[in-house]
């Protein structure tokens, strides 16, 4: 049986470049494209409606939106707006976002695992075409509907995924979400936990793991010359080993070592500091987390993270060949 792949992109490319992957992707059998919004770089929705108005059938993810910096009425109103784009190919993906980045934009992300479920049920709710109102700890609704005045009402088919990393929020997505999008830099023994915990959260809502969509974000550097390959996947590595340990611990990765990065490399840091740690992860780290090297031996590591329980693998292209990549991967694997 063939398990299909996606696309991840993030700011990597001008957007004109960006629709042209797409398209190519499109064109190789690819299932799916997400879209990162990047830090402070690039906004998701933005591409993702270039992308929508120039593909026929790829599906579109927001890989992950976080969910302080919108309000979720307009998030279900740029969702439906999306939908009235490319109807049922958008997905709208989640985040809980990461510190220091939401300290220095002045947002205390104080319990998340409240402010996720509030967000779910009330965007959902209003995508459904329902009038909410919603007075809880974050989330403050008074009879709010999508005022629809020009269009047809109609519920809009945009399901709802989270970007859980730990097992607290995967448990919850289990339980309202209607995918999980699995992170990257971690390694396939990660998804063991994982899905141990997303199981627990579907049980309460009366529900199964196989009911939940378990699409995975995998670090992806292929390249004919193996060194160029674990080369290119070391500086985003090194990268998350400074400014995002608890990924890295999740997966494994020694705490000397990331000690030893992040007290050299922080957020924000230049593209030469990056560099001058990278000298410092060795290849085998690089290739527990990521799927690097020649096309078959990528083929192999990506194997892996289906074999625990991914569902479709989102590949984030770190070679210059781009198209190598997705000609890996073409219909699927």
């Amino acid at each position: 049986m063939t398990t299909p792949v996606a696309l991840y992109l993030q700011d990597a490319h001008t957007i004109s470049e960006g629709i042209e992957l797409v398209r190519y992707a499109e064109d190789k059998g690819f299932d799916a494209v997400w879209q990162a919004d990047s830090r402070l770089v690039r906004d998701a929705v933005v591409p993702m409606a270039a992308f929508g108005a120039t593909t026929n059938r790829i599906k579109i993810g927001s890989g992950v939106i976080d969910c302080w910096t919108r309000n979720p009425a307009r998030l279900a109103s740029t969702f439906s707006t999306l939908d009235d784009l490319a109807p049922g190919r958008y997905i709208c993906g989640l985040g809980a976002w990461w510190d220091p980045l939401a300290a220095k934009v002045g947002i205390e992300r104080l319990r998340p695992l409240t402010v996720m479920r509030e967000i779910v049920t009330v965007v959902r709710a209003l995508l459904n075409n329902e009038t909410v109102t919603f007075d809880g700890h974050y989330v403050h609704l008074d009879g709010v509907e999508l005022d629809y005045v020009y269009q047809e009402r109609r519920p809009k088919d945009v399901p709802i995924y989270i970007g859980a990393t730990g097992m607290q929020m995967m448990e919850l997505t289990g339980e309202i979400a209607d995918g999980a999008v699995l992170n990257y830099l971690v390694s396939p023994s990660y998804n063991v936990g994982a899905l141990e915990a997303l199981a627990r959260g579907a049980a309460k809502a009366g529900r199964t793991l196989a009911d939940i969509d378990r699409p995975q974000l995998v670090v992806c550097s292929v390249d004919r010359n193996r060194k160029h390959a674990l080369d290119n996947a070391r500086l985003l590595v090194t990268q998350y080993l400074g400014q995002q340990p608890h990924i890295m611990k999740a997966s494994g990765v020694p705490q000397e070592l990331l000690d030893e990065i992040g007290a050299v490399l922080t957020w924000p840091a230049t593209h030469d500091e990056v560099v001058a740690a990278s000298k410092m992860v060795p290849d085998d780290i690089v290739q527990m987390i990521t799927a690097s090297g020649e096309p078959d031996e990528v083929r192999a590591k990506v194997s892996e993270y289906i074999a625990t329980g991914c569902t479709t693998p989102i590949l984030y292209p770190l070679a210059d060949d781009v198209r190598l990549m997705i000609d890996t991967f073409a219909g699927g694997i």
